[in-house]
């Protein structure tokens, strides 16, 4: 923790540790790491994540503006309109709640707390994520050293959700969870990554392709399952 100064010859006066930030503290604000502007801003980034998700856990979401693509299937004549990959990286395994999750087991680890209990599907989770990380957000700003590092992520997080939410696609390859297809005794586990602009996702590791919306889904769930499952053996 920071030290008040006794003589200020040669002294660096303490600075906010948030990255974008860097401003000198406040007198009053001596002692803590992050300011109180970015945690007021953080505060409020976090109270509008699970609304933020809501808007974008939708089938709507996931295909609006989306290209269509291949032929029609089951003698449909319109052909399956693939996902947004960049939404279906936010929403599913590996996303929001995962993010969320990794800032809670550090702040929990330092507090020397529990691990924190499994809380369902992502989207049953975040707003149990939200409401730990806004409840302890002063005490990570008064007493965490790291706590700069958690408030980007939080603001980089926020700025995704809200950008697809408002409609502004962000190109490039996301992140999508790990492979949930079996393997002998267990299951594939490898990374899944997606160009955000085509609905193709290939496993290099054994070979399972997910193309449609259909697949789509099922990949979604599989990869849930398979969560459920590990948190039922670890408990």
């Amino acid at each position: 923790m920071h030290n008040h100064p006794t003589d200020l010859d040669g002294y660096d006066w303490p600075v906010c540790v948030t990255p974008r930030c860097g401003r000198q503290l406040w007198t009053a604000e001596i002692g803590r790491w992050a300011c109180r502007p970015c945690e007021d801003a953080t505060s409020r980034r976090i109270t509008e994540l699970p609304a933020l998700y809501a808007r974008l856990d939708t089938t709507a979401m996931l295909m609006r503006g989306a290209r269509r693509t291949g032929g029609a299937t089951s003698g449909s004549k319109t052909p399956p309109v693939p996902p947004r990959l960049e939404v279906l990286a936010l929403v599913g395994p590996g996303g929001v709640a995962a993010r969320l999750s990794a800032i809670e087991d550090a702040w929990r680890a330092v507090l020397g707390w529990t691990v924190a209990p499994w809380r369902g599907s992502p989207g049953q989770a975040i707003p149990e994520l939200a409401g730990f990380l806004g409840n302890n957000l002063l005490w990570a700003c008064s007493s965490y050293e790291e706590v700069g590092q958690d408030i980007d992520e939080l603001r980089r997080l926020h700025v995704e959700m809200a950008a697809l939410v408002s409609g502004v696609r962000k190109p490039g390859r996301v992140n999508i969870g790990v492979c949930p297809t079996r393997v002998g005794d267990g299951y594939c586990g490898s990374p899944l990554t997606a160009r955000a602009d085509s609905h193709r996702v290939h496993c290099a590791a054994c070979g399972t392709r997910w193309e449609t919306l259909g697949e789509w889904r099922g990949l979604r769930a599989a990869q849930e399952a398979v969560l459920a499952q590990a948190a039922g053996v670890a408990a």
